[in-house]
């Protein structure tokens, strides 16, 4: 049964599923960060944060306390990017996504946003 993209359904799913693969944890090893995400949709903004923690990942809706980074993109340019129909650096350099915070951070983290996004694509979702 598919999930709502962004749902709570949904963040609770991909958590799942990473901390599951042996491929995401090996490339989140010894990552300590939070991310905050802001999806601009149609009927609001959306909002959830990702903790790496030494291979693991913690995802929930709403506001991190204190993220090191955050991206803000618009709703078609996240589904594009969790379709894998966009490249997250296409992204950035033509401006459809905004990062601030650590970008440093952002990159090192690229192994396991890249684990992240093969997962994500396994997902039954309703856009």
């Amino acid at each position: 049964m598919p999930v709502q993209f962004l749902s709570d359904e949904w963040t609770e799913e991909l958590e799942q599923r990473l901390n599951a693969s042996e491929a995401f944890r090996k490339a989140a090893v010894g990552s300590n960060v939070t991310i905050q995400n802001v999806i601009n949709a149609p009927d609001g903004a959306k909002r959830y944060w990702m903790r790496f923690d030494g291979g693991a990942v913690e995802l929930a809706p709403g506001d991190a306390e204190s993220p090191e980074a955050t991206i803000e993109q618009d709703y078609d340019t996240a589904v594009a990017l969790a379709k894998s129909e966009l490249n997250p650096v296409t992204a950035f350099m033509t401006g459809k996504i905004r990062i601030n915070g650590s970008m440093m951070l952002l990159m090192q983290l690229q192994p396991a946003l890249s684990e992240l996004a093969k997962e994500m694509q396994e997902i039954d979702v309703e856009y």
